[in-house]
């Protein structure tokens, strides 16, 4: 790990970020109607992949390298998680690169103060409990989109031979010796999938997750823990064995591509009319998304291999139905951006949300700018309008901050968006990458 006046500059680069997302927080994204964006954008790395990897780290002891990581807030919030269990870390922001020493991580209690900011945080559970047999918690923040409960992990941890108790804030587990046996998810949960197989890799035996998650997100979890030198295998139906190890190692990882983001960018794309080009999007991951894109009229062309998906809008979008899934299925991460854009086009979708029951949020920030939705239960009705026009409106989860600029992209005027913290949990600088593509959008922070 570099040390000297290289480590300083970069740890400073690091807290001058977070001095940025600190005084965002407070901020706007004002967007005007930017009609026909074009052009050719860049990929960051996964957010929904980065941030178990880096809590994965925690079972190995040394240092660890992952590139193309984003910074963005999340992120930079398990970076100050895992410092704060005592990992020395060096974060070269402008080079998306992460340098991590697992080597002094002597803590198994979570700041709670950080727990609460981030959803993702209860990832490190596993990995504490399978290097300490002991985790200790705080229940998780993050977005306002549903329980979202920790059920999953508990019960099959305590499957796993762990004992949980609650002491004030915080859940304890505890464990004399992790053993292996066969785990039964009742819903594919990505994060319990995760976290569970995590412990497993240092656990002696054979364990199974039957109804696993198999996200490419948790794909690129596999690819790493196997760097690592786990034994791991993918069996079906849906099936992750693993036979644990004695140890695992340090590893150099390329974090995959956020296939998020591209469904943001061509999604801007299409509701604008406009034409992007995505090099590094890898279309064998959306091909249900793509799908739906298609089905509306607009034109999509894919490389060789699946590598590159490039987006001509239609003048005349039709509107599509679909319901959200677990992978392949479309995603639930999409649903309040492709909702954006179904205002605007012709006909009636009906969009049915499986995964979080409180995902609809975004809907009444919609019908602000004259999007004609109805709600029932887990199903909305979107009936296509004319024109959308500009408000004041508020992100309320990461996912609807984006839906929210994509329907300013369209709207006639002037969009003002609050609750920007989201955002810039979720993307790393968007904005920017809109604005090469021809958005008229800013970022702005509130005076006082």
């Amino acid at each position: 790990m570099n040390t000297g006046s290289d480590n300083q500059s970069t740890t400073h680069y690091l807290m001058h970020n977070h001095a940025i997302i600190a005084q965002t927080s407070d901020a706007t994204l004002t967007v005007e109607q930017s009609l026909g964006l074009s052009g050719e954008s860049q990929l960051v790395g996964a957010k929904n992949a980065v941030l178990v990897i880096i809590a994965s780290l925690i079972l190995t002891e040394g240092i660890s390298v992952l590139t193309n990581v984003p910074c963005s807030d999340d992120v930079l919030q398990m970076i100050d998680l895992l410092r704060d269990l005592g990992a020395h870390i060096i974060f070269y922001a402008d080079k998306n690169t992460l340098e991590v020493d697992t080597r002094f991580i002597t803590s198994y209690k979570v700041n709670p103060i950080i727990m609460k900011k981030m959803r993702a945080s209860i990832l490190v559970m596993g990995p504490l409990l399978a290097r300490f047999s002991r985790a200790e918690i705080a229940l998780p923040g993050g977005c306002a989109i549903g329980d979202r409960p920790i059920d999953f992990h508990i019960k099959n941890f305590e499957k796993m031979n762990v004992d949980y108790t609650i002491d004030g804030d915080f859940l304890i587990g505890v464990t004399k010796k992790l053993k292996p046996t066969t785990l039964v998810l009742e819903y594919p949960s990505v994060g319990a999938t995760e976290n569970l197989m995590m412990a497993a890799a240092l656990t002696s035996g054979v364990t199974r997750i039957i109804n696993a998650a198999l996200e490419p997100e948790v794909l690129d979890l596999i690819t790493v823990l196997r760097l690592m030198g786990a034994h791991i295998e993918i069996l079906p139906p849906a099936t992750i064995e693993i036979h644990g190890v004695a140890a695992l190692l340090p590893v150099k990882h390329h974090v995959m591509h956020d296939r998020l983001e591209a469904g943001a960018l061509l999604l801007a794309a299409a509701v604008t009319g406009g034409m992007v080009s995505l090099p590094q999007a890898d279309a064998t991951l959306m091909e249900v998304f793509l799908l739906k894109l298609q089905e509306m009229g607009h034109s999509l062309l894919i490389g060789p291999a699946g590598k590159g998906i490039t987006l001509h809008a239609t003048k005349q979008p039709r509107a599509v139905s679909f319901a959200t899934g677990p992978y392949p299925g479309f995603p639930t991460d999409l649903q309040a951006s492709m909702m954006a854009v179904q205002c605007l086009a012709e006909g009636k979708s009906v969009i049915h949300e499986t995964v979080f029951e409180n995902r609809f949020l975004h809907v009444r920030e919609l019908q602000k700018m004259g999007a004609q939705i109805t709600v029932n239960g887990d199903r909305v009705v979107v009936t296509g309008v004319d024109a959308l026009y500009g408000a004041s409106v508020i992100a309320t989860d990461i996912r609807a901050s984006c839906a929210l600029v994509l329907a300013g992209l369209a709207a006639k005027g002037t969009t003002v968006m609050t609750g920007i913290h989201h955002w810039k949990r979720g993307y790393e600088s968007l904005e920017k990458k809109l604005a090469l593509l021809g958005a008229n959008i800013i970022l702005k922070k509130t005076t006082s």
